[in-house]
């Protein structure tokens, strides 16, 4: 009887803490999403399901433009997280602990402050625009800050480490004896990294782009500080109706639609990549 309930007794704390902070206030946070009225008047319960085609239909550029930065960051840390967490992994020698410690060194300071960092290094003047307008990437009146490219460039910056860390991982896992048989079997270097290396690897890949892109989505600090307004997230939009305009009900409706928009989204992608690939089981993944 005691072996049952041990595993019970051992999920009760993480049930218990996701019921307190996550299940209750999404409850509530429903019901305010379907309420009608104004901060002076008050709100009341009038099952208002229109606040959800408001929702998607006055900041549809918002929701699509959230998922494009979203998009073009992941990709853009995978590009460079692959490479350096193979290296680190594989190359770093004594010096692994070293560079592990250089990718989470930037968790040290608060995001807050490692954004507005950004904001003074692609700002008007700065070594970093004058080197790329002197190489002619941008024109001579050129801006890099308050447009698509700074906010991309932002996202990218503070979601990496989220990107690198699992892939170390996967990657520290893997027998280096399947690679030793691979060589023994003539394969070349090419051949052994797509046939043994990155297929070991997909648990960390998939993990890290989820990691990456979910929170980028609803991300609202690197555009509020590095964009415009014509570059504005979806979790800016939540962000005003909330804090600076006061409308409650269609701020909750934004938060699930985006919740929802995020589910369907990475249901999709792990249909695509394999709940082989997802569980890190190599041999189904091939089959």
């Amino acid at each position: 009887m005691e072996r049952r309930s041990t595993p019970y007794a051992l999920l009760g704390p993480g049930f218990t803490w996701l019921a307190i902070f996550f299940a209750i206030p999404l409850f509530f946070m429903g019901i305010v999403s379907l309420e009608s009225g104004s901060l002076e008047t008050g709100f009341a319960l009038t099952w208002e399901f229109s606040n959800y085609a408001d929702a998607l239909s006055n900041f549809d550029a918002q929701f699509s433009r959230s998922f494009v930065y979203a998009g073009i960051a992941t990709i853009l840390c995978l590009l460079i997280a692959y490479p350096l967490a193979y290296a680190i992994a594989f190359r770093g020698g004594k010096y692994k602990n070293a560079l592990l410690l250089a990718v989470i060194a930037p968790f040290f300071t608060t995001y807050l402050i490692r954004t507005i960092a950004w904001q003074t290094i692609l700002g008007d003047g700065s070594p970093a625009v004058d080197t790329l307008q002197f190489l002619g990437l941008i024109a001579d009146d050129g801006r890099v800050l308050d447009t698509a490219g700074s906010v991309i460039a932002g996202l990218t910056y503070n979601f990496l480490p989220f990107m690198i860390l699992p892939i170390y991982a996967s990657l520290e896992g893997i027998d280096k004896r399947l690679i030793e048989a691979s060589k023994d079997l003539y394969a070349n270097p090419r051949t052994s990294f797509f046939r043994i290396t990155l297929p070991l690897s997909a648990p960390g890949v998939i993990a890290g782009t989820l990691l990456t892109f979910i929170p980028a989505v609803g991300d609202y600090i690197n555009a509020e500080f590095l964009g415009g307004p014509g570059q504005a997230m979806i979790g800016n939009v939540i962000q005003s109706q909330y804090l600076v305009i006061k409308d409650y009900p269609v701020a909750a409706a934004l938060s699930f639609v985006l919740m929802a928009v995020i589910l369907v989204a990475v249901l999709i992608y792990i249909k695509f990549a394999g709940p082989e690939a997802l569980m890190g089981d190599e041999q189904e993944a091939k089959s």
